[in-house]
């Protein structure tokens, strides 16, 4: 559905569109194929009449391990490639701050990496009771241009934003509900945003839309005031030794 790749499953169920990150035997890491899609995904659903509203999660034990590091370590290496990634980093960013219906996420694993921005951008958010979200972007020699720091002082306060974006320390479901990063730690997380969709889907469509928009405009603005800075450091932040050491050391035992 939508044209997407086989990393990304789109189901129709009604009004709701189910959207499964589909790369369960690695943990949905995200390689080119799923983070083109991700870019392509969020218009697509807004322009698609029938929508009323949008739940995502991952397929196995895993929502998303981040980023898988034989991509990662391309993307050090091909400009090319890297120049359409950080495009498409942005296309997604602003792509679910803009999406016209409201995103509910379930997250059944752990959340890291592209997976933590993708439950920092949604609207609600369900973990399960074993879930967790970190952004280990730096610890890995990359600046978070589309992750946490991005949303988190939204949600949190601006000093457990730069403790978790800076160490890169896993959040634990619990702590993540107290600190605003997401609204339920529950036993089944799809079969409650499921009936939390279902819900929304069924309340007065513009009301709900305009609504989603009036709040999602503070987000679209603080996204904005460092979106194209850190995306420009990211870029920059492929090309530095600290990255390449990192990278190196991380995929050695995989080839």
């Amino acid at each position: 559905m939508y044209d997407m790749p086989p990393e990304i499953d789109v189901r129709a169920d009604g009004a709701l569109r189910i959207v499964t990150l589909n790369r369960p035997d690695a943990l949905n890491a995200v390689n080119d194929a799923l983070h083109t899609g991700l870019a392509r995904l969020w218009p697509r659903l807004s322009e698609d009449p029938e929508v009323r509203a949008v739940v995502l999660t991952g397929a196995g034990k895993a929502f998303s391990a981040g980023g898988d590091f034989s991509y990662l370590e391309e993307l050090g290496r091909d400009t090319v490639l890297r120049e359409k990634t950080i495009a498409h980093g942005r296309d997604i960013v602003l792509g679910m701050a803009r999406c016209r219906v409201p995103v509910v996420t379930a997250v059944n694993g752990p959340a890291v990496g592209l997976g933590c921005s993708l439950v920092s951008l949604s609207d609600i958010v369900y973990l399960a009771e074993s879930a967790y979200l970190a952004d280990p972007h730096v610890q890995v020699g990359l600046v978070a241009a589309d992750g946490g720091p991005l949303t988190w002082p939204l949600h949190t306060s601006l000093l457990l934003a730069k403790e978790y974006a800076l160490t890169g320390a896993r959040i634990p479901a619990e702590r993540a509900r107290e600190m605003g990063l997401a609204n339920h730690v529950v036993t089944d997380p799809m079969a409650e945003a499921l009936a939390c969709a279902k819900r929304i889907a069924e309340m007065p469509r513009q009301a709900v839309e305009a609504t989603k928009r009036v709040l999602n405009m503070q987000l679209e603005k603080a996204v904005l005031t460092s979106l194209d800075y850190a995306l420009t450091a990211e870029y920059q932040s492929f090309q530095t030794d600290d990255f390449h050491t990192t990278i190196t050391r991380l995929t050695a035992g995989k080839k």
